[in-house]
């Protein structure tokens, strides 16, 4: 079943063309959809696919051809009666032909209407792997936006720190080793700040090149959003819908269907074939004579041909074709078992996310408390400056990580779901749902 298209309003593009405000995640891959060059193609080849399998319907219908011809004779009779004559004839033939027996025919027309179940999966894969494109884009800006609101928040904490050596330096209380280590930490926040600001760029300029608009503004996650975590399930529980569901198995099973009926057709050749052949003709001469009459015929009758030599090319041919249906089988194989892997790798990558989530925000709460222990400490003189320092770099690297560990758990369960053969447009809108409005 290929995903359904959300309507599109009037206002789309008036909204992807702000730059003042947010787009939601579904409204950019709605505009991803109309844009993104891979999956446009994927279209136009189930299209193509479409039409490929109606041809092969013509196989088994009937077939018929109009021909006709003029031509002008000039009669010279110098042996008779010295008479010379002159006229024109106009032929006219309509053929038809039925199929009755043809084997070759039937396979095909069956590998044509498999044709029909690979393209849906072929175009399923299409949609699932825009989506996936779309929202890694997406949160590939939000996690590079968090990460230099942390960088810049970070430097005016070192900015802070670096302030207050400098106050203690002057009265005495500190030395200048603590002015020079909040400096050199000052100095590696400003530089990180200067990467985090150009990644951020090209993150969103590949998010512009995704969607196909300027200057996209993604909407940030809600503060606390809840990542259904009891949602995820066990691990065998999704590889078994990845082996009914997944576009990738069932293009593969598709190929070794196909396989199995072009060895039928390779047999056929063997076989004789059966034709029912119906034709009218008619002649019609200009300056007619008795010796000239126009006549119509009219023929029906049956056509049949039994194969005797091929000078062994249809024995080859169906050893080609039983050594490609293994390979259909073997890739069919594989297929299942790079998927069951897949899945079970995408699984345990969320498990794991959910895992790194609770500890890091037990780990960021550490970390604060941490923080203003060290700055309590220095006050009194029983912590150093570079105590302070390294307690602030370690709670916004954690807060940094944190913030990344969310939106990967987000992504992965979309992936699990592409693994599993299950992702559609709702589970996009469920997590639309947890960003901010």
């Amino acid at each position: 079943m290929t995903l359904r298209l959300l309507p599109l309003t009037l206002s789309l593009t008036a909204a992807l063309a702000g730059t003042a405000q947010a787009q939601s995640l579904v409204l950019l891959y709605e505009a991803a959809k109309g844009y993104d060059a891979s999956y446009k193609a994927a279209q136009s080849q189930y299209q193509a696919n479409l039409a490929k399998a109606e041809q092969v319907k013509a196989l088994l219908r009937p077939s018929a051809g109009l021909g006709a011809n003029v031509s002008e004779s000039n009669f010279d009779n110098v042996t008779i009666s010295n008479a010379d004559a002159s006229y024109g004839t106009r032929n006219f033939t309509l053929n038809a032909s039925q199929p009755l027996y043809r084997p070759a025919n039937k396979a095909s027309f069956e590998q044509g209407m498999k044709q029909l179940g690979l393209a849906k999966a072929q175009l399923k894969t299409a949609e699932q792997e825009l989506i996936i494109r779309v929202i890694q884009a997406y949160f590939d800006v939000l996690t590079a936006q968090e990460s230099l609101t942390f960088v810049k928040a970070q430097k005016t904490a070192v900015a802070e720190q670096l302030a207050a050596a400098k106050r203690n330096f002057e009265v005495g209380t500190s030395t200048i080793t603590d002015t020079r280590e909040a400096q050199a930490r000052f100095d590696l926040v400003t530089a990180q700040e200067i990467a985090a600001e150009n990644d951020l760029r090209v993150k969103k300029l590949a998010l512009d090149l995704s969607v196909g608009t300027t200057n996209a503004q993604p909407l940030p996650l809600q503060v606390g959003a809840n990542l259904n975590a009891s949602a995820i399930g066990d691990a065998e529980t999704w590889v078994q819908q990845s082996t009914t569901q997944n576009p990738g198995i069932e293009q593969a099973r598709i190929a070794l269907e196909v396989a199995q009926l072009e060895i039928e057709k390779a047999k056929a050749g063997l076989l004789p074939t059966l034709d029912l052949t119906a034709s009218f003709g008619g002649t019609r001469f200009r300056n007619g004579s008795p010796s000239r009459v126009d006549n119509n015929t009219a023929t029906i009758g049956l056509n049949f041909n039994m194969p005797l030599y091929t000078g062994s090319a249809t024995q080859n041919r169906i050893q080609e074709t039983v050594a490609l249906e293994d390979k259909a089988r073997n890739d069919l194989d594989a297929a299942q078992r790079n998927v069951a892997q897949a899945t079970r790798t995408a699984f345990f990558g969320v498990q794991s996310g959910l895992g790194q989530i609770k500890a890091l925000e037990a780990a960021e709460a550490s970390s604060q408390s941490a923080l203003d222990a060290n700055k309590l400490g220095y006050q009194v003189g029983v912590r150093i400056n570079i105590d302070v320092l390294n307690s602030q770099s370690q709670l916004f690297q954690t807060k940094r990580d944190l913030a990344k560990a969310r939106y990967d758990v987000l992504l992965g369960q979309l992936k699990l779901s592409q693994a599993a053969g299950v992702l559609k447009l709702e589970d996009l809108q469920k997590i639309n749902d947890l960003l901010q409005k």
